[in-house]
């Protein structure tokens, strides 16, 4: 037995010092016990340096001066702050430089005595990176804002040489040069709007290439209607302005996708669970979608039970059933099926949504849900690479379970298993 434990000892010890994260405990005065080796490097003291020393010796001013009284208070009172709960706090290296790191603490009781283990998870490299891509954000906000306004001016001068135009034959030819002149600095003023997609980092190389052809078809369009100015062009112009409508539309999903993304890793997802009929939603999203859909596509919904009665998140169920329609639509060929199917059981209900598209290649199966990633037969196919990460945390925040087969060439079914009262687990 005793063979037993010591070699448990050791197995324990052995997972403590391969953490990447820092593990500290300390007793009851704050004075550290144990540290492991991330622990170690990650405040650049040496493990005899910091067994012994009191903890607050880890934390800037005016932490390290209450830090004892925070810890008397608690095992006075049995009132949290931080216990059970984790929040993000700054460190103190032995070198006086701070860092940030996400600090977890849990509490263990023993028979004479109480130990505190603190997880150290280091956010230095997050907080940077967000700082650079804050930055990076900024300064894409201001070109596209120089490049709207430039756009402005020069569609402006447009609609004067289209008034122009109207007068006489020798100041139609002069309009002419002028807007031909005009047109040519609009191409000009494209190619410098591409050449911003050679940003380093990938979420704004992404973000620009994704803008850069719904933008390209509303400039060439304006320039064109333009054109188009007599009745017997009134139809060439309207197919203009549905190309202006897609474009926008396009654009408007490529900044829903950014914007749940920003809305995901801030934590700012608050959700409003209320009761609702699961099958008419699901209805009601698949009228939404039917405009959209490619030329001879439908969906044809199929249910266990007329009425599906769930308590959930209704904002969140919405944004996974379009976007995996969407999905559905776009990886499939005209005049495809896509079918919906619900099953609902006592706790539960399942939503299988399956297309007759291009598929996945076995390959890339375990990256789908990456964020960023697309399938090596979709890269000329438009999208961010987001939506099947924001539908699966979506799906892990109402608490529920997503998964896919998928063959090429043979489309892809996506089961979504859901609970149908939704409990808060933070609470």
């Amino acid at each position: 037995m005793s063979n037993n434990q010591y070699t448990d000892g050791q197995l324990l010890r052995a997972i403590l010092e391969s953490a990447v994260d820092g593990i500290i405990t300390i007793d009851s005065n704050g004075m550290i016990k144990s540290a492991n080796k991330s622990a170690v490097r990650l405040f650049g003291y040496d493990i005899s340096e910091m067994l012994g020393m009191n903890v607050s010796s880890l934390m800037p001013e005016p932490h390290r001066t209450n830090h004892h009284k925070y810890v008397s208070k608690y095992i006075e009172t049995g009132n949290a702050k931080i216990i059970g709960i984790g929040r993000e706090v700054l460190g103190l290296r032995k070198d006086g430089q701070q860092f940030p790191f996400w600090l977890s603490v849990g509490e263990v009781k023993l028979k004479d005595e109480r130990i505190f283990t603190g997880i150290i998870h280091d956010v230095s490299e997050l907080k940077d990176t967000q700082s650079r891509l804050l930055e990076l954000n900024q300064k894409l906000e201001k070109k596209v804002e120089e490049r709207t306004n430039k756009i402005a001016e020069i569609v402006n001068k447009l609609l004067e040489t289209n008034k122009n135009l109207e007068s006489e034959i020798v100041e139609r030819k002069k309009a002419e040069a002028s807007l031909q002149e005009s047109q040519e600095e609009l191409q000009s003023l494209l190619k410098k709007e591409k050449e911003l997609g050679n940003l380093k980092s990938r979420f704004v190389t992404l973000a620009s290439h994704e803008f850069r052809t719904p933008l390209s078809n509303i400039l060439s369009s304006v320039s064109l209607i333009a054109r188009y100015d007599s009745d017997d062009l009134l139809e060439k112009r309207q197919r203009h302005i549905d190309k202006i409508k897609d474009s926008v539309r396009n654009l408007n999903n490529i900044l829903n996708d950014f914007l749940s993304l920003s809305k995901i890793e801030e934590g700012r997802i608050l959700l409003q669970p209320h009761e609702f009929d699961f099958v008419e939603k699901c209805r009601e999203e698949i009228d939404y979608i039917s405009d959209s859909l490619k030329p001879g596509q439908t969906i044809e919904l199929k249910f266990d039970k007329e009425i599906i009665n769930i308590y959930s998140d209704l904002t969140l169920i919405k944004n996974i059933l379009i976007n995996l329609l969407s999905n559905a639509s776009k990886y499939s060929a005209h005049g495809k099926q896509i079918l919906v199917h619900i099953k609902d059981d006592r706790l539960n209900f399942n939503i299988k949504i399956s297309d007759q598209g291009i598929g996945i290649p076995e390959g890339d199966h375990k990256y789908m849900f990456d964020r960023f990633f697309r399938a090596s037969n979709a890269i000329n196919i438009q999208g961010t690479g987001l939506g099947l990460n924001i539908v699966k945390s979506y799906v892990d925040l109402l608490g529920g379970e997503i998964s896919f087969v998928s063959n090429v060439d043979n489309g892809s079914t996506f089961e979504i298993k859901l609970p149908k009262k939704y409990i808060d687990q933070h609470e």
